[in-house]
């Protein structure tokens, strides 16, 4: 659980300090993601920060907040729409100090937790130790679109690993998500780490296989690139069927950016 809590406080500030350094002008550009902008990227992670807190803290607070966000978004709202209505009032730097101590406060909180302790969610309770592995992911993901719409390179870290191992387990999900059948055999999944070494999932006699680098691999789970973009390896079953429609987050199916569309010319 430390060093989950560790890594997720760490994703944190790296998001923050980025931000930090953005001028005005570029807390407004539009994102591949949608259209958003830095500010709407934090706004988001901000909102669902909150909500966490009250998971942690409180249930039936959160079961009421959760009602209330289910009856908005039945009326056609959608979720960037409800965080800049909560936090439209906050320029980019505001935003950032209301949002810095708030996900501070919910590392702290998780921290303290058994890692076996189920919280609530939108969806099926999750354990703690899940449950700040998935912040980690949603904030390394909606950080992704930050640091492509300065044209800013991010350096990969170990903290990866979290990422690709929801990656990993979400290969069934990615599939039931569609109501597809689920496919097999579950491929081996073998990946270049950060400053050496590999990280591997599965069965190496599994005669289906994915290889490359952990992050394309993270970048194409969490939708922030497309297949073709990537310098991933794999065969041409299983493994080829998952790669197409991995989605490693809670929701409705959503797809991968068309060939290209996500693969910005950094500056640095």
């Amino acid at each position: 659980m430390k060093q989950g809590t560790d890594d997720l406080r760490a994703e944190y500030r790296e998001l923050a300090d980025l931000v930090r350094s953005l001028s005005p002008a570029q807390w407004r550009l539009k994102s591949d993601f949608y259209g958003w902008t830095p500010w709407d990227e934090i706004a988001h992670l901000c909102f669902f920060d909150q909500t966490s807190l009250l998971s942690a803290t409180d249930a039936e607070a959160f079961a009421r907040d959760t009602a209330t966000l289910d009856s908005l978004l039945a009326t056609g709202k959608e979720i960037s729409a409800i965080a800049r209505e909560k936090y439209g009032h906050l320029d980019g730097a505001a935003l950032l100090a209301h949002w810095e101590p708030l996900s501070g406060r919910l590392v702290d909180l998780l921290a303290e937790l058994d890692p076996k302790a189920r919280l609530p969610w939108y969806g099926p309770t999750m354990s703690a130790r899940s449950f700040a592995t998935a912040r980690l992911m949603e904030t390394w993901a909606h950080g992704q679109d930050v640091w492509d719409v300065v044209r800013r390179r991010r350096p990969a870290t170990h903290r990866l690993r979290h990422i690709a191992h929801i990656g990993f387990t979400t290969f069934g999900w990615s599939f039931v998500n569609r109501g597809l059948p689920v496919p097999g055999p579950i491929p081996f999944v073998s990946l270049a780490a950060p400053g050496g070494g590999a990280w591997t999932w599965g069965d190496p006699a599994s005669g289906e296989f994915v290889r490359g680098p952990a992050e394309d691999f993270c970048l194409l789970v969490t939708q922030r690139r497309n297949l073709a973009d990537t310098a991933l390896e794999y065969s041409a079953g299983s493994a080829h069927a998952w790669l197409s429609i991995a989605q490693c987050f809670a929701g409705p199916p959503a797809d991968a950016p068309p060939p290209g569309a996500r693969k910005p010319a950094f500056a640095a």
